[in-house]
């Protein structure tokens, strides 16, 4: 049965806060946001229609209240609640929670959820229905002799993952006999602190694979598709930080053959809307399982790129209870896209997080380029949260155009007041591996010291800003100071420690 939403409310902060209210606002839905304490004035409170305290700077005390965000959601009229990604967005009590309060969750099963969000349940699932997996354990083991034992006969190295959780928590290579007492019980108490589970299970690792994944989208009404690959190769620390649609090395039949598996991994749990099946794609063309994705991804808008959909508004035209307005053969891949994620990260302090105030921030624009942006200028990037700043994404009709109007934009985004991913970025763009093709999870092992970081910048636009910002700073004890650095940062910030 279909149902109108009106009225959304955002269980989520920053960039993609924005970015779904952005949608709403496009269909003529009204929009509620949701907030801690730090981020009473933050961008996506600004932006929403109304917005409504939720508790302090934690996120256990705020973000993850499932209760207080229901209890806003219900007491302000909402139809619907989007969960964005992160926080409770892969919560199947609060997608429950939600449906017994009679709000749609525009996500999600939460018998799919529960399912896909179990590593092991998952990959029993995955070999029920066919999908290749690597070798390994479909159940998790506990005992670590009975452990050892598979570990010696697939062969290390081996991986010990975290059964219910991902992010790369709860997660050791093991490379000998030696090492494996250690890491497992390491893993297991990194699981249980992360995700209050402890349990581990033990898959080969691949050791030079490329990370792709399969955007899938599927409605009440029996129908799936999918919206072709991304790849998601370029890491640190086991998290993304460039991503690409389509593949860099992807053939047609490799693509076919994914797909395939991708939609019967999503009609084996009965997926409906927005999910992401991931895949370890190995040198031989082999490819193995590695988890889904029961939500919207961060790296969604380089789909919406080269298909021309807003994922956003599929997702909401579904919890309407809609049939897909689209099938199969309507799916045409126009192009290539690009994007980088700007986080307030050193990366030549191995990626560590660096909070601040946000002076300068003037994103690229022009022709294909797009940004999706958590804060403006003069905000604050919160410690106490994820410190993207935004999404830098753009799209041309070749790949190798693609990547050089990806250096322009890196060139043309100012930001000052915090270190930035522009730089290593940058770096990926014009690196040789990355432009061939022939690179893979360990690109940042096999390629990156800090000592390649281009250092540049515009003298006069440094004396600009430090003027600028020196006017502006100075009741809050901030000097300025015009300093070129690495990549496209123009200047950074020191605070006086008198």
């Amino acid at each position: 049965m279909e149902k109108r939403i009106r009225k959304v409310l955002v269980a989520n902060r920053g960039e993609i806060a924005v970015r779904v209210m952005r949608t709403c606002r496009e269909l003529g839905i009204g929009t509620v946001a949701v907030y801690s304490d730090p981020d009473q004035a933050a961008y996506h409170v600004r932006y929403a229609d109304e917005a409504y305290r939720v508790g302090p700077a934690a996120s256990a005390d705020s973000y993850l209240r499932a209760d207080r965000i229901l209890d806003v959601a219900v007491t302000h009229g909402c139809d619907a609640i989007h969960p964005g990604y992160g926080f409770l967005s892969e919560n199947a009590g609060f997608a429950e929670s939600c449906a017994e309060a009679g709000v749609i969750f525009i996500g999600p099963t939460p018998d799919a959820i529960r399912t896909m969000g179990d590593k092991t349940a998952a990959r029993k699932l995955m070999e029920e229905a066919g999908v290749p997996m690597a070798p390994g354990t479909v159940d998790a083991v506990g005992d670590v002799a009975e452990a050892r034992d598979i570990a010696r006969e697939i062969g290390y190295p081996v991986l010990i993952k975290a059964a219910a959780g991902g992010g790369g928590k709860g997660m050791r290579v093991v490379s000998e006999d030696g090492e494996f007492e250690r890491s497992m019980e390491s893993a297991s108490r990194e699981a249980a602190s992360a995700f209050g589970d402890g349990r581990v299970f033990i898959e080969k690792f691949i050791q030079e694979p490329k990370h792709i994944e399969f955007q899938v989208l599927a409605d009440t009404h029996g129908n799936c598709v999918h919206l072709f690959e991304r790849e998601c190769t370029i890491q640190r620390r086991h998290q993304k930080v460039v991503e690409e649609a389509p593949g860099a090395t992807m053939t047609p039949a490799l693509r076919q053959a994914m797909a395939a598996a991708a939609v019967s991994a999503a009609q084996s749990c009965g997926y409906v809307g927005a999910g992401t099946v991931e895949f370890l794609l190995d040198h031989d063309g082999s490819f193995y399982f590695m988890e889904m994705n029961t939500r919207l991804q961060v790296e969604h808008p380089v789909t919406e790129w080269i298909t021309g959909l807003d994922l956003v508004a599929e997702q909401i035209r579904v919890a309407e209870g809609k049939a897909l307005a689209i099938s199969q053969e309507d799916v045409v891949m126009t192009g290539h896209a690009i994007e980088c994620r700007v986080y307030a990260e050193d990366p030549a302090n191995k990626f560590l997080p660096v909070p601040g105030h946000l002076m300068v921030h003037r994103p690229a624009s022009g022709p294909g380029i797009r940004v999706d942006a958590g804060v403006e200028e003069g905000d604050d990037v919160q410690i106490h949260y994820d410190p993207m700043i935004s999404k830098l994404t753009v799209w041309a009709p070749t790949r190798e155009a693609a990547i050089r109007r990806m250096i322009r934009a890196i060139d043309e985004y100012e930001v000052a007041g915090v270190e930035t991913t522009l730089p290593f970025c940058r770096l990926v763009m014009e690196h040789e591996a990355f432009r061939s093709g022939t690179f893979s999870t360990r690109f940042v092992e096999r390629h990156f010291t800090p000592e390649d970081l281009d250092v540049h910048g515009d003298e006069d636009l440094l004396v600009a800003f430090g003027a600028l910002q020196a006017a502006k700073g100075a009741s809050r004890g901030v000097d300025s100071v015009p300093q070129a650095r690495s990549g496209s940062s123009k200047w950074v910030t020191r605070r006086e420690t008198n």
